[in-house]
């Protein structure tokens, strides 16, 4: 996974802020603190509509079916995948929509609880039923957990509009990268600047904020050469700031994201693979991604622990 999440120093920040909020961290949006109005006017899929399937829900472990509710463990602050609505309390996005989604076909209401990144898997099994929050599958979390694929995106840079610092994503060493901590792009920029090192040159200034927000504020703002995010992010902050920064480069390693489940609950996962799959066959879930610009990145097939 990972994250997005100058108009004139003081104002742009302020600007910023409040587009940016929603973009990676749980109560963020792409440049202020929460979701824009315009994002969550254009939302329209309700998956109070999805009808739950007797089936797939008969799959459930007893203690979660009894419960009533699938707990969802999410960085909302990482816009359009999930972050906080305008009301400044209830997540939106498209991970949103489908954890909902989810839910209804396994006969659960879904509950979604902010949580910071890099706590939600180690969390998931015990305070989580799952975790949804645009994880890249890779093959150190596959060791670890359970993941289901549904998505597939990838990295990609942005610069302030005109690149105006002559950003090269060739030549790094020495430039300042804002991006969110422990996302996927945030392990690729550490050992490109080790790299970096090694040669004898400056290392890279790596930026590192614990919301996608913040990373967004600082690109507009100017602290920031460039930042490093998942493709729809980016997508969506160029989008949120109005022009102010755009996507530089092609999408890079493309992969799949996954839904995390424990790895040994084997009946939860198989219930909420088989619940995804119906989503993808019947047309619910790219009809669901759709409404945030991202129905092209939506898989076929809801593969347990694709290599990654």
């Amino acid at each position: 996974m990972r994250r997005l999440p100058a108009l004139t120093a003081a104002a742009a920040l302020s600007a910023a802020a409040l587009v940016l909020t929603a973009c990676t961290d749980a109560s963020q949006q792409p440049a202020g603190g929460t979701a824009s109005d315009d994002a969550s006017a254009a939302a329209s899929f309700d998956p109070s509509t999805v009808e739950a399937d007797e089936e797939i829900a008969a799959m459930l472990p007893d203690d979660v079916a009894e419960s009533g509710t699938l707990t969802v463990g999410s960085d909302t602050t990482y816009a359009p995948n999930e972050f906080i609505d305008a009301d400044g309390q209830t997540p939106v996005g498209f991970d949103v929509d489908m954890a909902k989604a989810i839910g209804a076909v396994l006969g659960l209401e879904t509950e979604v609880e902010s949580a910071p990144f890099d706590g939600i898997i180690p969390a998931v099994g015990a305070k989580y039923d799952v975790g949804i929050s645009s994880f890249t599958i890779n093959p150190e979390r596959v060791a670890e957990v359970n993941m289901i694929s549904y998505f597939t995106a990838g990295s990609q840079y942005a610069v302030a509009a005109g690149n105006p610092d002559g950003f090269d994503s060739e030549s790094l060493c020495g430039v300042s990268v804002a991006v969110q901590t422990s996302t996927i792009q945030d392990e690729e920029l550490t050992a490109l600047s080790e790299d970096c090192e090694k040669d004898g040159d400056e290392p890279i200034d790596v930026l590192r904020y614990e919301s996608q927000a913040d990373a967004t504020t600082n690109l507009v703002g100017g602290k920031a050469q460039a930042m490093y995010a998942d493709s729809p992010v980016v997508g969506y902050a160029v989008t949120q700031t109005e022009g102010q920064i755009e996507a530089f480069g092609d999408i890079r390693d493309a992969a799949p994201y996954g839904i995390v489940v424990a790895k040994d609950d084997e009946e939860l996962t198989e219930a909420v693979q088989a619940a995804v799959q119906k989503l993808m066959d019947d047309g619910t879930l790219e009809e669901a991604f759709a409404v945030w610009g991202s129905a092209d990145g939506v898989l076929d097939e809801a593969e347990l622990n694709p290599a990654g």
